[in-house]
């Protein structure tokens, strides 16, 4: 099989088969060994551990167990199922606009119990208003050079957040109090949008902490995430997505968000954060 043409997969590859090297290293084991305790041969053996060929999931299996490493193979299984997926370039994702990628999530938004998002640049897509949206999108279109239905686009993003009034959701969500105060579309966009997150914070499924410019960080500012339940994060760069589904990467999201909701605000000190950045608007 040839590698993928996305070279942020086949970089994820790369770091499977330096994994794989490893254990087989670490096992005392040369390739010839492993080919035999394995079953195949040493040609197999090679291309996987040099990122020619990708594993498949009883590949890895079968590499730990003949390493004395069962314990590591759920993560690179895990880790190379996605492969593909875990990094893909914006323009690649909106090539055709940006309505599709908004409807195309849909199926893991309704499937999901527990949101827990971290929000240091934009609000939340789940809690944006369609001006919002459409003035976040339209500028990201032009910036990504790609078609622009940002109106479209804004639509079915405000669609999709139906999970936040129906349905067995629960939302955790902490914005930087940046989040708040950036100029995304006009002085009445932002006092909607703003607005908005005043009202959804009476949500019983919703709560939203505001991490105050003042706080004392425990964790730094990181680039924005969401995790979805404990099977997912998607983390958002400014030329990819980026999406992890390592068990042990997982684990250490959930653990910055952890640390991030230990040092916002919540209830009547959240609202007043809020409710300033809307007096600012003058």
């Amino acid at each position: 099989m040839s590698a993928s043409p996305s070279s942020g997969a086949q970089a994820a590859r790369e770091v499977i088969a330096g994994r794989l090297r490893d254990l087989r290293v670490e096992a005392e084991l040369t390739g010839h060994e492993l080919a035999v305790r394995c079953g195949w041969s040493p040609a197999k053996s090679s291309r996987i551990e040099h990122a020619r060929t990708p594993p498949s999931d009883a590949d890895i299996r079968a590499w730990c167990a003949a390493c004395g490493a069962a314990d590591q193979a759920t993560d690179l299984v895990a880790a190379n199922r996605h492969a593909d997926q875990m990094y893909v370039h914006w323009k690649k994702l909106h090539r055709h606009g940006m309505r599709r990628a908004q409807e195309e999530v849909v199926p893991l938004y309704e499937r999901t119990r527990l949101f827990r998002v971290y929000c240091s640049n934009v609000v939340p897509g789940m809690l944006q208003t369609e001006a919002y949206a459409s003035a976040l999108l339209s500028t990201i279109a032009a910036f990504q050079d790609t078609p622009d239905d940002s109106s479209e686009a804004a639509a079915s993003r405000v669609a999709r957040s139906h999970v936040v009034h129906e349905g067995d959701h629960r939302f955790a969500l902490l914005l930087e109090e940046t989040v708040l105060r950036y100029r995304i579309g006009s002085a009445d966009t932002m006092a909607g949008q703003l607005g908005y997150l005043l009202a959804v914070m009476a949500l019983p499924n919703v709560s939203i902490g505001i991490i105050p410019f003042t706080a004392q960080r425990r964790v730094w500012p990181l680039e924005a995430f969401y995790l979805f339940d404990d099977h997912r994060a998607s983390v958002e760069l400014l030329t990819a997505a980026v999406t992890v589904s390592a068990p042990s990467e997982i684990a250490v999201y959930a653990k910055a968000f952890a640390g991030l909701s230990k040092i916002a605000v919540y209830g009547t000190a959240a609202r007043a954060r809020i409710s300033e950045a809307i007096n600012s608007l003058g």
